[in-house]
C-alpha cells in the first residue's frame, strides 16, 4: 500500500477520534460504515463551536490546572475526557453559557439599546432629563420627554384587560374574530374589524414638508384627484341638508373621513353611541393608514399644520376618539391620546387639549408625570391661569405627598384665591352642603360668580362639569374643606395676596374665547356648557368646527341653493335644524317678514323692521334649539336592518353600546 493512502487513513482515523465522543463506559470498536455516520452526524455541530480568545484560553488553562484528577492511574485519560465533555457541552449550550467578552458585549448592546428606548422616550423617567448631543435643544428635549407615547398604551383593550382581567376581553376578541378577514395592516391607535369594508386605496397619503432644528419634524396630508372629487360631493351634500345623500357617500366610499365624523355625529344624536364611537374608529383608521413611515407617534416630534385643511380630520377625529374611550373608563388610553395630540401642535394647540388632559392624567393616576407637565411648562404656558390646572395639579400634590401636605396645601389655596367661583359649583355638583360662613361669606358666596367675566365662567364651568369626580373620594373633601377656611381667615386678615388675584382677574379673562377653547367646548359636548359663538356668524360645521382665519384651504364652500316654498316651512326648518350643520342664520327672510296688520296692531308708534326680524330669528333660533334639545332626550328602540345582522353576532352584542357612558 502506497504511503499517500496510509497518511489519508491514518489522518481520517484521527480526524474520528477528535470529533467521536463515545460513552467512557462503553468503549466499543467502531467499523468504517458507523465511522462515516458518525461524521455525517457530527459535522453541523461544528457550527455551533466557538473560537477561543485568548482570554478563554487562558481560563481553560486555569481551569484545567485547578482541577487534577483523583485517579493518579490514567490522569491522561480523564483530562482528555474531561476536555471532550466540555467541547461538547459548550456545542449543544452555547446559546446560554457565554464567555466573558461574549457577556461584555452583551452589556455593550444593552446599554446601547437602553439608551436608545430612552432618547426615545420608551421608558419615560420622571424629572430625568438627557444631555445627549442628540438633543441640542434644552427645551425642545424636555418637551418631547414629557410628549412620548408609549403605544402599548394607545390600545383600549390592554387597559380593559387590567380592569375586567384578560381571559373576559381575549374571549370576547375570540368570539368576534370568527369567520374574520385575512391580514390586515397593524396599527396602534385602532384595530380593524371584522365587519368593516376591505380598505384598498383610500386616497390618502402623508409628505414630509421640512425638518428643524432639534429633530422636529412637519408633516401634511395629502388628498388623491379621486378623494377631491368625493370630498366635493360630500361638501355638497351637507349644504343639501339631506342625511341621506351623506349615507349614500359612505356607501360608495366607506372610509371617507369627514362623512364619517358627520354620521357618528348623527348617531350620537340619536342616542347610538356605538355606532358613533365605532366610525370614528373607522375614520381614525382610514388617516393612520396613510401614516409617513416617518410619522412616528410615539417620539412627540411629528407635528401637523392645523392651518391646512386636510390636517384637521387628524385633530378632530382623535379627539371625538379619546372621548369616546374615557367613557368607556378607559383613562390611561385617552391620556396617551390626549399626549399625542398635544404633540402634533404643543405651540398653538388649536382643540385646547390642555383644558382636558389633567382630568385624564388624575383619573389614570399618572401624578407624577402630570406634576412634571405642569413644572416645565409653566413659565411659558401660564397653566397655573387656568382653572382645572390650578386645582388639579394640587390634586395631583396630595396624593404624591404622602402625609406631608405643605406643597399641595398651598398650591390649593393659591387655586382658590385665584379662582373663588369654582368652589359653590364644584360642591353643589359633589352633592356637599355648604356651611354657612363660606356661602354668606362675599369671597365665595354668589358675588364671587357674578364678578367673573363671560370667558372665565366657561372655563369654571367646563372644569366642574367635567372634574367633578376627582373631587368625589373620601380624602379629599376633608382637606378642600380646612383649606377653604384657612383661605377665609387669610381674607379676613387683608391678606395682600388676596389683592394681587383679584387685580388678575380683572385684567385677564376679557374678551370673547379664543377660537381653540370654543372648539373644544363644541366637540366635548359637556352638559350644562355651550359655546359662547356671538363673534361667529358662519354656520358650525362638526367635521371642521371654527376653521382658523388664516386657513389654507383646497376645497371651497359649495353654495347652498336656496329652499323653495315647499320644505321653507317652520317644520321643514326643525328637521334641518337636527343636523349639526344647522345654522338660525339661514332661515329665509320671509319667514321673519311680520304681517303689515300686525305689525300696525301694535302699540309703541314707529317700528323698526330689521330689529323686529333680527328678535324674531332669535326666537326661531331658541325655539328650535329647545326643540334639539327634546328630542336628544327621547330615546328610541334600535331596530337593524337585515343586511346589518351578523351570523355570528349574539345577543351579547345588544349591550355593547352600553359601555359608552355620556
Amino acid at each position: 500500500m502506497s504511503s499517500r493512502v496510509l497518511r489519508k487513513l491514518q489522518g481520517e482515523k484521527e480526524l474520528n477520534e477528535e470529533l467521536s465522543d463515545p460513552d467512557p463506559e462503553t468503549d466499543l470498536p467502531v467499523t468504517g460504515g458507523a465511522r462515516r455516520k458518525q461524521l455525517n452526524i457530527n459535522r453541523y455541530d461544528l457550527l455551533n463551536q466557538q473560537s477561543l480568545s485568548e482570554s478563554e484560553v487562558k481560563e481553560d488553562d486555569n481551569e484545567t490546572e485547578a482541577t487534577n484528577p483523583r485517579d493518579g492511574d490514567e490522569p491522561h485519560e480523564s483530562v482528555k475526557r474531561r476536555k471532550k465533555k466540555k467541547k461538547k457541552k459548550s456545542g449543544k449550550h452555547s446559546s446560554v453559557q457565554r464567555s466573558s467578552e461574549d457577556n461584555a458585549d452583551v452589556d455593550e448592546v444593552e446599554r446601547s439599546v437602553r439608551e436608545v428606548n430612552r432618547l426615545l422616550g420608551e421608558n419615560y423617567v420622571p424629572g430625568v432629563s438627557s444631555g445627549s448631543s442628540l438633543r441640542p435643544d434644552k427645551s425642545t428635549h424636555i418637551r418631547r420627554s414629557i410628549l412620548t407615547i408609549q403605544h402599548k398604551h394607545l390600545n383600549p383593550n390592554n387597559e380593559l384587560k387590567r380592569i375586567f382581567g384578560s381571559k373576559i376581553i381575549q374571549s370576547e376578541h375570540k368570539r368576534k374574530m370568527r369567520g374574520g378577514r385575512g391580514h390586515v395592516k397593524t396599527t396602534w391607535l385602532v384595530s380593524s374589524k371584522d365587519n368593516w369594508p376591505q380598505a384598498g386605496k383610500l386616497g390618502l397619503s402623508m409628505s414630509l414638508i421640512e425638518t428643524k432644528y432639534g429633530g422636529i419634524q412637519y408633516f401634511t396630508y395629502e388628498h388623491s384627484q379621486n378623494y377631491r372629487q368625493i370630498q366635493n360631493k360630500f361638501l355638497e351634500a351637507v349644504e343639501s341638508l339631506n342625511p341621506d345623500n351623506i349615507v349614500t357617500i359612505i356607501n360608495e366610499h366607506p372610509y371617507h373621513v369627514d362623512a364619517l365624523i358627520q354620521l357618528s355625529d348623527l348617531c350620537k344624536l340619536s342616542e347610538d353611541l356605538a355606532m358613533a364611537a365605532e366610525l370614528i374608529e373607522r375614520a381614525l383608521y382610514s388617516l393612520e393608514c396613510a401614516f409617513h413611515p416617518l410619522f412616528n407617534i410615539a417620539q412627540g416630534n411629528c407635528r401637523l399644520d392645523y392651518r391646512r385643511q386636510e390636517n384637521r380630520a387628524l385633530f378632530i377625529t382623535l379627539f371625538k376618539h379619546l372621548l369616546f374611550v374615557g367613557g368607556r373608563a378607559c383613562y390611561r388610553t385617552a391620556l396617551e391620546s390626549c399626549k399625542l395630540l398635544l404633540s402634533l401642535d404643543p405651540e398653538n394647540d388649536p382643540l385646547a387639549i390642555k383644558l382636558i388632559i389633567d382630568f385624564y392624567a388624575l383619573r389614570a393616576k399618572e401624578y407624577e408625570w402630570f406634576i412634571d407637565l405642569f413644572t416645565e411648562w409653566e413659565s411659558t404656558k401660564n397653566l397655573s391661569q387656568l382653572p382645572n390646572f390650578a386645582y388639579s395639579v394640587a390634586v395631583a400634590h396630595f396624593h404624591i405627598s404622602d402625609g406631608d401636605l405643605k406643597k399641595a396645601d398651598a398650591l390649593l389655596q393659591d387655586a382658590l384665591l385665584m379662582f373663588p367661583g369654582v368652589l359653590i359649583p364644584l360642591l353643589e355638583k359633589c352633592s356637599v352642603q355648604v356651611d354657612n360662613r363660606v356661602s354668606n361669606h362675599s369671597y365665595f358666596g354668589p358675588s364671587a360668580q357674578s364678578k367673573q367675566s363671560p370667558a372665565l365662567t366657561q372655563l369654571v364651568l367646563l372644569y366642574v362639569n367635567r372634574g367633578y369626580h376627582v373631587w368625589k373620594e373620601n380624602n379629599l373633601l376633608p382637606w378642600l374643606e380646612r383649606n377653604v377656611h384657612t383661605v377665609l381667615d387669610r381674607v379676613d386678615s387683608k391678606d395682600v395676596i388676596v389683592k394681587d388675584f383679584e387685580a388678575k382677574r380683572a385684567k385677564r379673562y376679557q374678551g370673547p374665547l379664543p377660537r381653540g377653547i370654543c372648539r373644544h367646548i363644541l366637540i366635548s359636548d359637556v352638559k350644562g356648557v355651550s359655546p359662547l359663538t356671538e363673534d361667529f356668524s358662519a354656520s358650525i360645521l362638526s367635521f371642521d368646527p371654527l376653521p382658523p382665519p388664516d386657513s389654507i384651504n383646497i376645497y371651497e364652500k359649495p353654495k347652498r341653493p336656496k329652499p323653495g316654498t315647499n320644505n321653507s316651512s317652520a317644520v321643514g326648518i326643525f328637521f334641518r335644524s337636527l343636523l349639526p350643520s344647522f345654522n338660525a342664520a339661514d332661515i329665509p327672510e320671509q319667514l321673519l317678514q311680520p304681517e303689515e296688520d300686525g305689525a300696525r296692531a301694535l302699540p309703541g308708534g314707529e317700528i323698526n323692521i330689521a330689529d323686529d326680524g333680527n328678535d324674531l330669528r332669535r326666537s326661531v333660533a331658541s325655539l328650535v334649539g329647545a326643540m334639539r334639545d327634546l328630542l336628544s332626550n327621547i330615546r328610541l328602540p334600535d331596530v337593524p336592518n337585515e343586511a346589518d345582522v351578523d351570523e355570528n353576532d349574539d345577543s351579547e352584542d345588544d349591550d355593547e353600546q352600553n359601555n359608552y357612558l355620556t
